[in-house]
């Protein structure tokens, strides 16, 4: 099992390299003149293979791992052709959108991979159901498929919307905002959740609370879909609900902190530095995004705040990757499932770098917008940034395949 989950592993971790490195490319075109690149176009190619080709790629290796380690040890021969589907439907998108944007190509490859999502959903709860033991991570799994698969009415809205040519900004802004609150919020939050409650069960960290602070996520994560409306004329009751679902987010948040809090003795104690910094800047991001989502409740900030463009892709980053991303490499971590020999940690550290110098150049740029100042070589220096990321995680890749080869020759 170990050669398979670290053959898929390297694969999804080369995917994250190729997204970092189309950054680079985005970020030129802004900065600099590149005429023969559709830079519309390139971005669609671009998020849906972030989406799709590394984070749930990654998750769903890392799902059927878990089931592996709780007794299915035909997991990943059972998953392989989901997981190869879901990768050429990825690669499919990564091609077909830069070419030709939302076409018939890239609709059929963007529709294929949610049925990958569908057929892997099915699967996978059923499996569930077959362990003989179950945990509170069993909840966070299954809520985290029902909310993928909930998401993709807002991408056949979408296909739908561009393959008809019927453009309504409303419309094609509540499909963009509900697709992408519901694998946000929905299918990644979930997911690095349960994937966390297992391990954190696996460290003897047990709490009744577990599932009190499931259903506060699970309950709240349906009317937080309208915090991404909120520019819009919502009803006075539906606003009332949307504040209740953001505080009912935070105090969820701070339940699940408190025990971790409360159990640092026995953390610090099974968890190597690199996976603690990892998992606390995850912790840290997810904390600010919470925050911001409280905050955004207040209808002249929300206004402003979707109103400028580089608000949005700052908290879209900060969730993406310095939450979901950064979880995701901390578990891989935390698990031994990468190696962390020297060149691999340093690649890790300036990945980080450039992640948290991206987000504070996104973030200025976006307050200097609010008050209608722009701060020079900005777009300059967020193309450092995209180089610093990828220069990071291509040296992590690095790490990981110098150390395949020196195990393959110390056999």
């Amino acid at each position: 099992m170990e050669q398979t989950l670290h053959k898929w592993i390297r694969i999804a971790i080369i995917n994250l390299n190729i997204i970092a490195f189309i950054g680079i490319i985005l970020r030129y075109k802004i900065a600099f003149s590149l005429p023969f690149i559709d830079q519309k176009h390139l971005l669609h190619g671009h998020s849906h293979f972030a989406f799709a080709g590394w984070v749930t790629q990654a998750l769903m290796i890392l799902m059927v791992a878990f089931l592996y380690s709780k007794g299915l040890k035909n997991s990943f021969k059972k998953y392989f052709w989901l997981l190869l589907f879901n990768l050429l439907t990825a690669y499919g998108m990564l091609i077909s959108f830069p070419i030709e944007g939302y076409g018939l190509f890239s609709i059929t490859f963007s529709t294929l991979s949610i049925f990958v999502s569908y057929f892997f959903a099915v699967i996978f709860w059923k499996d569930l159901n077959s362990l003989k033991s179950t945990s509170s991570s069993h909840l966070w799994f299954k809520a985290a498929i029902i909310l993928n698969s909930i998401s993709s009415l807002g991408a056949f809205a979408l296909a739908f919307m561009m393959a008809k040519h019927i453009i309504h900004q409303n419309w094609y802004l509540s499909s963009v905002y509900y697709y992408l609150h519901f694998q946000y919020n929905g299918w990644f939050f979930f997911a690095c959740i349960g994937l966390l409650i297992d391990k954190l069960e696996s460290y003897k960290i047990y709490s009744k609370l577990y599932k009190l602070i499931f259903w506060l996520f699970f309950i709240a994560c349906f009317p937080a879909y309208f915090l991404s409306t909120l520019w819009m004329s919502i009803p006075t009751w539906t606003y009332i609900i949307v504040i209740l679902s953001a505080i009912t987010q935070v105090v969820a948040w701070f339940l699940l902190i408190r025990i971790m809090y409360h159990n640092l003795d026995t953390l610090n104690r099974v968890t190597t530095l690199a996976s603690k910094c990892l998992f606390s800047l995850s912790a840290f991001a997810l904390s600010v995004k919470f925050l911001l989502q409280l905050g955004s409740t207040y209808p002249s900030l929300s206004t402003l705040a979707f109103g400028f463009r580089p608000i949005v892709i700052g908290y879209l980053h900060l969730v993406l990757l310095g939450a979901i991303t950064i979880f995701i490499i901390g578990y891989l971590v935390a698990r031994n499932f990468v190696s962390m020999k020297r060149k691999s940690i340093f690649g890790m550290c300036i990945f980080v770098f450039g992640i948290i110098f991206n987000e504070i150049l996104l973030m200025t740029q976006g307050i200097a917008g609010l008050k209608y100042e722009s701060v020079p070589f900005t777009n300059e220096l967020l193309l450092i940034a995209s180089i610093i990321m990828f220069s990071g995680i291509l040296l992590f890749v690095i790490g990981q395949y110098k150390n395949k080869l020196q195990l393959q020759n110390s056999e």
